[in-house]
Parts: structure tokens; C-alpha cells; sequence
């Protein structure tokens, strides 16, 4: 065993032992920032769970009040649509806590109603549309034809991981035809760096003649060695880019921070910030908290070094900003300057898994302070929170140790 492959096991017991002590020995907090709705007492009885009993009480919370009875997740802060994401992330919660009928119903929902089709009505692939709801006649149905490629990623994820815990060989199958069109339809190799990148959705509006626009978020390297076990195409490819493409993110912020959005020049080869003026900002906002959570499942699921050294590296600056102000901005710019005055919880939920391999004092402290103070009987922040309730969850769930067993193909 590597020096580093130690490091990460002693962590992870460290982080264990550190938890166990400031729940028992240190004072209630209370909560602080907007969304900390949860009482003192509230608080206490959080503090007084196991991590399990946390996450199988707010899993149950979160279908009775997310999911319908026909599998559709509602994200009840956007005029109650559905968006693919939340589907593929209600797949990747149900076969981690082993939960096959959730995972079955929001998959054929899914299947039913997120299907993108061409003007014929016939389908022309097997990605999801990643919008659905009600339009301005009242109808409900697609509002956006278009996909989302980290929910498409994410749901492939999970359909492998189910086919081997639940030893269904017809969710391979189904994985694998996904992975046909994810291939075709949302990577593309760019002769200028010799380099194949994952775009966002479709190429039609994500690649233009002079650039690429790219959201380092979607970029998930354990997922790609996942595709490599079950698919013949070179996925590896994409943890090489992958990685480039976040250490040059986070080039961009003087505090090594990723953002939301980038740009790849074609041209310089380079990339660069988006403009003030566009859609898609080059911030450190709610999209980039991803970036710390899917570089960590690399680092555990695969002990890949990469993933170590991006964590060591561009943790530092919000470590020192911890320890100093005990708080983190939801949203800062590629200085580090707060561009808002309040605090997310789904931030903290993400920086939890990141911190518990780098310094798992902060994670216990992130964990005492600001995710069981805002926790009430199942729910983070808000019942409104469906973003909040996933990012929490994925976090505090981290590591999945029994996801072990299911990460080397046995197909």
C-alpha cells in the first residue's frame, strides 16, 4: 500500500472518531445563515443519530415529499417540474441505500416521459430531455427537448451499479445503449489538443466554430472507469481531459476555485472565463460544489492520484476561509469575493465528502456546525430545498463503502 492509499484510509477513521467527539462534547449551534430553520432541540435530536438513521430518515422524507407515487421527482422550487437530473439522482440515492422499487419507478417514469423524439414523434435516441412541466397553456409534458449531460451520466451510473447489486442484467443492457448516444451525441474530440471533452448536452449548443463551452460540474472520472468496465469505447479518454480541463478551471481564480462555466479557446488551445454578458457565468456558484463531490468518489472508488492531488490543492483556499470565519459564501467570483451575503447548505454537503479525505476536522466541524443544525425530521433547510436534499445526502452518505463490492465488472 502507497503512502497516499494510506493517508485516505486513516482519514476516513479519523473523520469517524472526530465526529463521535464534537456530537457528544461540543455545545448546540445554532444555525445561522438563511434556511437554518431547524430548532436547538431539532438540533440535538440530529446531533443524537447515527449517520445511517440520518440518511434512511431523510431518504424516506425525501420521497414522500419529492416524489409522486408514479416515480416523478418534483422540484417544488421551479413551479414543481421535473428536470432529468432529479431523476437520475433519485436512481443513484435508490440503489446506494437499496431501494429497487424507487429505483424502478422513477427509471420507467422517466423512460415515459423525459423520451426525446424527432419531429415525427418517433424517438431519436435514448437520452432524456431534461425538462418537463407545465407550459403557459396548462399542459404538461417536454418544455425542453434538449439533455443535460451529467443527469444522462449520472443515470447510466446508477443503472450499472443496480445491474450488479441487484443482479439485473436488463439495466446493463439499458446502460449500455445510453452510453451509445452519450458517446455520439455529447463528447467530441477536438484535433486542436487531441483531446475528446464531454459537452454539457448537444453539440448544436454547446460548441461553436471558435469554442467549446464547458461546465467542469459534469465532469465525473470514476463514472468514465465505470463506462470503460462495460463499454468498448475510450472513456478513459475523458478522465485525461477531464482532469485537464478542472486543473485549468481552477487556474482561472486566484484562489484556484472551479466555476461554473468555461470556455475552451480553439484557437489559444486555452481555457478561458466566460463574459460578464453571458448565460452561462465562469463563477463559483451551486453548479461548481459538484466538482468536489464527483473529484472525491474518484479518489475513493478508484484511489486515483489525480483526484488526491486536485483535492489537496484547490481545498486550501476555502480550508483557510473555514478555519478563519467558521462560513463559506454560497457564491464567490474567480477572486474569492463573496458576490452574495448568505450560505448554502448544499455547498457544506459537498465540501463534507471532499474534506473527510483531505482534512477530516473541517469535514466534522462542516458536519456540526452547519449540516445536523439545519436538519429537521428528514429534511435540510426547507421541504422546497429539492437541490439542497440531494447534495446533503450524497455527501454525508460519502464514502458508500458497500458500493465496493459493485465497482469491477464481473459481466
Amino acid at each position: 500500500m502507497t503512502p497516499s492509499r494510506w493517508y485516505f484510509k486513516v482519514s476516513l477513521t479519523s473523520l469517524s472518531i472526530l465526529m463521535v467527539l464534537m456530537v457528544s462534547c461540543s455545545p448546540p449551534l445554532p444555525g445561522g445563515f438563511p434556511g437554518a430553520g431547524s430548532s436547538s432541540a431539532d438540533s440535538s435530536i440530529a446531533a443524537s443519530m447515527s449517520r445511517s438513521e440520518i440518511l434512511q430518515e431523510s431518504w424516506q422524507a425525501y420521497k414522500r415529499q419529492f416524489i409522486q407515487a408514479d416515480g416523478r421527482v418534483i422540484d417544488r422550487e421551479a413551479n414543481d417540474r421535473t428536470v432529468s437530473e432529479g431523476q437520475a439522482y433519485a436512481m443513484l440515492r435508490a440503489v446506494l441505500i437499496d431501494d429497487p422499487e424507487t429505483f424502478s419507478k422513477t427509471l420507467e417514469w422517466a423512460e415515459s416521459n423525459l423520451q426525446r423524439r424527432t419531429s415525427d414523434g418517433q424517438p431519436s435516441d435514448a437520452l432524456w430531455a431534461w425538462k418537463w412541466g407545465e407550459d403557459a397553456n396548462g399542459n404538461w409534458g417536454v418544455l425542453d427537448p434538449n439533455f443535460a449531460s451529467d443527469a444522462d451520466l449520472d443515470a447510466i451510473t446508477a443503472l450499472i451499479l443496480a445491474a450488479r447489486r441487484w443482479n439485473r442484467p436488463d439495466y446493463l443492457t439499458l446502460a449500455q445503449t445510453k452510453l451509445d448516444d452519450l458517446w455520439n451525441l455529447s463528447t467530441m474530440r477536438v484535433p486542436a489538443t487531441a483531446q475528446r471533452y464531454l459537452l454539457p448536452g448537444p453539440a448544436e449548443s454547446f460548441v461553436q466554430p471558435d469554442r467549446l463551452i464547458l461546465n467542469p460540474s459534469y465532469l465525473a472520472p470514476y463514472a468514465f472507469r465505470l463506462f470503460a468496465q462495460v463499454d468498448s469505447r475510450d472513456w478513459l479518454s475523458l478522465v485525461d481531459s477531464s482532469y485537464q480541463v478542472l486543473n485549468e478551471a481552477a487556474s482561472l481564480s486566484s484562489q484556484g476555485l472551479p466555476g461554473d462555466w468555461v470556455v475552451l479557446n480553439l484557437g489559444t488551445r486555452r481555457l478561458e472565463a466566460t463574459s460578464a454578458d453571458e448565460t452561462e457565468p465562469s463563477i463559483y456558484g451551486f453548479d461548481a460544489y459538484r466538482v468536489w463531490w464527483r473529484v472525491a468518489l474518484d479518489a475513493v472508488w478508484f484511489e486515483a492520484d489525480q483526484a488526491q492531488a486536485f483535492l489537496q490543492t484547490h481545498l486550501q483556499p476555502l480550508r483557510y476561509q473555514w478555519q478563519a470565519e467558521q462560513k463559506i459564501p454560497a457564491q464567490m467570483d474567480l477572486q474569492g469575493e463573496a458576490i452574495v451575503p448568505y450560505e448554502s447548505t448544499a455547498q457544506y454537503g459537498m465540501l463534507y465528502a471532499a474534506f473527510s479525505l483531505v482534512d477530516p476536522a473541517v469535514a466534522a466541524e462542516i458536519q456540526q456546525q452547519k449540516l445536523l443544525p439545519t436538519y429537521r425530521r428528514g429534511i435540510w433547510d426547507s421541504n422546497d430545498a429539492y437541490y439542497t436534499q440531494n447534495l446533503c445526502w450524497f455527501g454525508l452518505a460519502f464514502p458508500y463503502d458497500a458500493i465496493a463490492d459493485w465497482l469491477n465488472a464481473e459481466e
